[in-house]
């Protein structure tokens, strides 16, 4: 409608080569309340002393859960106050929160950080406070706001008790192989000692008496016996065989019984008195044990040589 009796100017499109103006639409009326409504973090806007100016719905519905009747809001309560004057087990965070938000407010520092536990009697819970200065040129101003971190320390806790659930594991399956290496050294020692136990013991009670009996004119019947006797015993001495397979040892029967006698120290003579030999055999054998141990042209004594490869 034209409101000055005048014909209306018929419409025209913008002059050719010229911008429209564009007019910034204006946000409808508490619409910047429906922003801070709709966050899931418990914000409040407080002035330069500290004195909460707004809250928005999450701290509103957190402060009626947890017992605030007067006023869930928390409007024109100072903040810092409240900080102050708390006391039992959350008083050490409280002043943490009061004295962070007293740097931010007096330009101190742009923003406070802080994670901290917020238990009740039914239920374990940690937030992560933020408090920030709100940038413009009018009144100082800051926003806190308190996000729940609960899920996020559950599984941090969780992931810790996992860790040092493993971590004991491991020092147990460590303690566990160290304490196997040693029975399996100890009996590997016990298995040594036994077994030359044994060896002494035929060489010095038994074989002396087998030399002996084959030079006592044994019928046909007899002398087959003893021969079996003889072979088994040789088996039984033969485990200095294995410990000197390293060397690529190949001993007969007759060079094991000198090799075992030469470690315990005895001379050419007496192992040929032992064995029922001569001297001159006994030689022979220790001549080819040199040859097979590698030391045939080595001034090494035999006796420590072989004592070092047990």
């Amino acid at each position: 409608m034209v409101r000055t009796g005048q014909p209306a100017s018929p419409r025209r499109g913008p002059a050719r080569g010229k911008t429209p103006s564009v007019v910034p639409a204006c946000l409808p009326e508490g619409f910047a309340e429906t922003i801070l409504d709709a966050m899931s973090a418990h914000l409040a806007i407080l002035d330069r002393n500290g004195v909460i100016l707004k809250t928005n719905r999450a701290w509103r519905e957190f402060a009626k859960a947890n017992g605030v009747r007067t006023d869930p809001a928390t409007m024109r309560v100072n903040y810092l106050n409240v900080c102050d004057v708390t006391e039992g087990e959350f008083s050490r965070e409280a002043q943490q929160v009061a004295d962070g938000i007293r740097a931010v407010l007096g330009g101190e520092r742009d923003e406070f950080l802080l994670d901290y536990p917020c238990h009740c009697p039914g239920e374990r819970r940690w937030f992560y406070m933020r408090v920030a200065r709100i940038p413009g040129r009018g009144a100082m101003r800051a926003v806190v706001s308190h996000e729940n971190i609960t899920p996020l320390k559950l599984a941090e806790e969780a992931l810790k008790a996992n860790q040092e659930a493993l971590q004991k594991k491991t020092w147990d399956l460590k303690e566990a192989n160290t304490a196997l290496k040693v029975l399996l050294r100890q009996r590997e020692d016990d298995r040594g000692d036994l077994e030359q136990s044994v060896l002494r013991n035929v060489r010095e009670l038994v074989l002396p008496y087998v030399e002996k009996l084959k030079t006592a004119g044994l019928r046909s019947k007899e002398k087959n016996l003893l021969e079996v006797i003889d072979r088994q015993l040789n088996e039984i001495v033969s485990p200095l065989l294995s410990r000197l397979s390293t060397a690529n040892l190949i001993l007969t029967p007759q060079e094991i019984q000198v090799a075992h006698l030469v470690r315990e120290g005895r001379s050419s003579k007496q192992i040929a008195e032992l064995l029922g030999v001569a001297v001159v055999t006994v030689n022979f054998h220790r001549k080819n044990l040199r040859k097979k141990l590698g030391i045939g042209n080595s001034p090494v004594n035999l006796r420590t040589y072989m004592l070092s490869l047990k």
